[in-house]
């Protein structure tokens, strides 16, 4: 929000503390009980179990007819010996929604708000021997608590229970504090800013907030040290000062990276830092993080990144899984990272609430830029309400402020009417959290955010914003693709549009409704973005969204996903993949290659004969049968002219069973190929695990989907909707959520699998009635 000069680079890092000198952190997600009331507002509970966090308060249906809101328990014995000079403190991820934690009977803390961590000190009741601890939850309604809407009245739901991560912080009397448990502004934990970047040599200033919990005086330094990992390496030793018993103080350090290595999407280069205490010359505390370079401004022309004009292009996300709600593990968020950045898109809006950090250092190290978003949907409340948003923007800018991907704060309530002094104050809460240069944003063209992030249905038809003009700003279209075509208010370009019906018109298809309805959302999402592209002062756009998703006032999934709640993906996906730049790909292993090509057919007798290509090479060559359709460059037309990448349309005069097969090439030369053929009846199955590149965690709970193909031959059969069976049969620390047997749905059986370890092979069996059987094996 302040804009001290036109540019001023900012350095950002990644949260992964390192168990060095007198500081130790481990996990505390293992080994709780829990348990839970059967009825909303009971006193009545059920037995306890044993859960391993993260955790959902109960597994839901994968529709979410009546969502489990109420009072549940979680505790945990455990013992905690601490040296002298040493504190303890338990630091919560996230908890859905009020929290009130217990330590040996004693109450220590109550904590409101399900999205952002809280931190518990408990040595002032430890004991020596055995200890525990309770958690006591509530995710009932709650108008005072953001996003504060009643769950039946909800665009989505908040899940309960302990969801996130647990971690146990031993540290010296003397030691960096945390920024969101200090509630100073602008202060507390780690604060990196690179303020000066000229001849190529970045210079940073780092300010470390240390307290000392002891009667006594200390004499203190800190050392902060930058690596690249490739043998550069500078340290800036700061003065020594004395720091009085029961006092805090933060410490300024200069550092300069030379040569320095910045940030993007296609090079997302993350520095190492290391800052470390020292009291009387001794080591009392240590933190390791990943840090990155990166300068970003609005400009008069648009956004730009690294001092190269730079388009956004972009997915909304929604973090739930089916069945388990908010519960994913590290490795799942990381996951839907991967899944993001292969479709090709440069930027995620976190609708409508800040994410787990285990997402957050997916898109650190992937090269995904971030609007980092307040808990808020159509609702404001009373006074204690707004004091509680404003405190959320404290806690999110304080969790994020150091990221290398957030470049963008929504420190605004979505779609929610806000008066101009509640709208003056979050911004002045930005600038006083983040005193350097930051762009905030909101629905509302309000002078006192820098960008403009309306929906594209909020504009009118068939323009929308591409004529928008508000002096110098910019605007970012936050969400586009579904409710002006599910409200019939879009697709005035399309020529077919007025022959469709009704629920073939919309965006809001699942996997089963066919291959025409997935085309026409298809049709609808390539509209759209062609038409965004067009705004002169568009400066990006973010889809609406990225996976099917549930929401409390409808009984139903919402399917406006480019994939489902299963994160399969839909034709349009493969449309978003062709849209892949070259200065958008991170050449990561974990990442699929950048050459793609799609065939959007399932070549049936009902399929239609001008049969689309998705691409991002120069020619396609399309056959059917091993002759030649044709060969063509992309089709240009007013539904693509603006586009990165128009996609490949053929014309096949008639339908012939057999097997199309897609060839791209590049500079003559052949790049990629894709088949697609013609499925009648069942005759089989193959079952697949896709990590997205991702291991299994092997220390700490993982979750994962096994599917199955309904195959003819090798051909996937889109209309099956056979039974399938799901067991393991071998493996230790695994189970299987979710309906079982469950049927396919466009062909394919998806189940989740939950490990708390792995390091023994696990054997998935499926059985389908007429199909046999089969088992897939998972080695460590």
């Amino acid at each position: 929000m302040i804009q001290k000069s036109s540019c001023i680079f900012v350095f950002l890092l990644l949260f992964a503390f390192g168990l060095f000198g007198q500081r130790s952190e481990e996990s505390f997600n293992s080994d709780w009980e829990f348990l839970r009331a059967d009825v909303k507002g009971s006193p009545i509970f059920q037995a306890w179990e044993k859960v391993t966090l993260p955790h959902t308060a109960r597994l839901e249906s994968k529709v979410v007819v009546s969502q489990f809101q109420g009072d549940c328990v979680y505790r945990k014995s455990f013992t905690c010996h601490l040296k002298k000079n040493e504190k303890a403190f338990l630091y919560f991820e996230g908890v859905m929604m009020t929290a009130t934690v217990y330590l040996n009977g004693t109450r220590m803390t109550t904590h409101e708000g399900g999205y952002l961590p809280f931190t518990v000190d408990l040595t002032s009741a430890l004991t020596h021997g055995k200890n525990v601890i309770e958690v006591r939850v509530n995710n009932e309604d709650n108008p005072q608590i953001p996003p504060g809407k009643p769950l039946k009245d909800l665009d989505f739901n908040y899940y309960g229970g302990i969801y996130r991560n647990v971690k146990l912080i031993k540290t010296n009397e003397i030691h960096i504090t945390d920024a969101v448990h200090e509630n100073i502004p602008a202060s507390g934990g780690i604060f990196v800013n690179f303020n000066s970047f000229q001849a190529s040599t970045a210079k940073a200033k780092v300010l470390v907030h240390v307290k000392n919990e002891s009667k006594n005086p200390a004499n203190i330094r800190v050392e902060t040290t930058i690596t690249d990992g490739k043998g550069f390496s500078n340290r800036s030793i700061s003065n020594t000062q004395e720091l009085l018993g029961h006092t805090s103080l933060q410490i300024e350090s200069n550092v300069s990276v030379a040569h320095a290595e910045l940030w993007s999407p296609s090079h997302p280069f993350l520095y190492h830092m290391t800052v470390r205490v020292y009291k009387d010359n001794k080591l009392v505390d240590e933190q390791n993080q990943k840090v990155g370079i990166r300068f970003f401004e609005l400009k008069e022309d648009g956004f730009y990144l690294n001092n190269e004009k730079y388009f956004l292009s972009g997915t909304n996300r929604h973090q739930e899984y089916p069945y388990i709600g908010y519960a994913l593990s590290d490795e799942a968020n990381w996951r839907d990272a991967v899944l993001i950045k292969n479709a090709g898109f440069n930027f995620v809006r976190l609708s409508h609430y800040p994410q787990s950090e285990a997402f957050l250092d997916a898109c650190d190290e992937l090269g995904l830029i971030v609007m980092n978003s307040l808990p808020g949907w159509q609702f404001m409340g009373d006074s204690t309400f707004q004091a509680n948003v404003k405190q959320n923007l404290r806690d999110m800018v304080r969790r994020d402020r150091n990221r290398t991907c957030v470049l963008f704060w929504e420190n605004s309530l979505n779609e929610t009417w806000m008066e101009k002094p509640f709208m003056a104050e979050l911004n002045q809460i930005l600038d006083q959290e983040f005193p350097f240069y930051s762009i905030s944003a909101s629905w509302i063209d309000d002078a006192s955010y820098d960008l403009f992030i309306p929906a594209r249905q909020h504009g009118k038809a068939p323009d929308y914003w591409n004529h928008y003009r508000n002096g110098a700003k910019h605007i970012l279209i936050a969400e586009y693709g579904d409710w002006e075509y599910y409200a019939q208010n879009a697709g005035f370009q399309q020529k077919s549009f007025s022959d469709l019906k009704e629920e073939e018109r919309t965006s809001r298809q699942l996997r089963s409704d066919g291959e025409k309805r997935l085309l026409q959302q298809t049709t609808n999402f390539q509209e759209a973005s062609n038409s965004n592209r067009k705004g002169a002062t568009t400066i990006g756009e973010a889809n609406w969204l990225m996976f099917d998703y549930n929401r409390g006032y409808s009984p139903d999934l919402e399917s406006s996903g480019i994939a489902d709640i299963f994160r399969i993906p839909k034709f349009s996906y493969d449309f978003y993949k062709s849209q892949i730049s070259p200065r958008d790909f991170s050449r990561d292993s974990r990442l699929a290659p950048p050459n793609n090509i799609e065939i959007a057919s399932y070549w049936s007798p009902d399929s239609p004969l001008d049969v689309t290509v998705f691409s991002n090479a120069e020619e396609v060559k399309l056959y059917l049968n091993d002759s030649l359709i044709g060969r063509k460059t992309p089709t240009v037309n007013e539904l693509s002219d603006h586009l990165s990448q128009a996609p490949f349309v053929f014309h096949v005069d008639a339908f012939e069973a057999g097997t199309l097969m897609a060839v791209a090439f590049d500079d003559g030369k052949e790049v990629g190929l894709d088949r697609v053929s013609t499925a009648t009846n069942p005759d089989g199955m193959d079952m697949e695990v896709d990590f997205m590149g991702i291991p299994i965690a092997s220390d700490h709970m993982d979750v994962f989907f096994a599917r199955v193909k309904i195959l003819d031959h090798e051909s996937l059969v889109s209309t099956a909707q056979n039974e399938v069976t799901f067991e393991i049969i071998k493996g230790k620390n695994v189970e299987l959520i979710g309906e079982n047997p469950v049927k396919a749905e466009a062909g394919i059986a998806s189940i989740l699998v939950r490990t708390t370890s792995f390091h023994d092979e696990i054997h998935i069996q499926a059985t389908s009635p007429n199909l046999g059987t089969l088992i897939y094996i998972i080695k460590p």
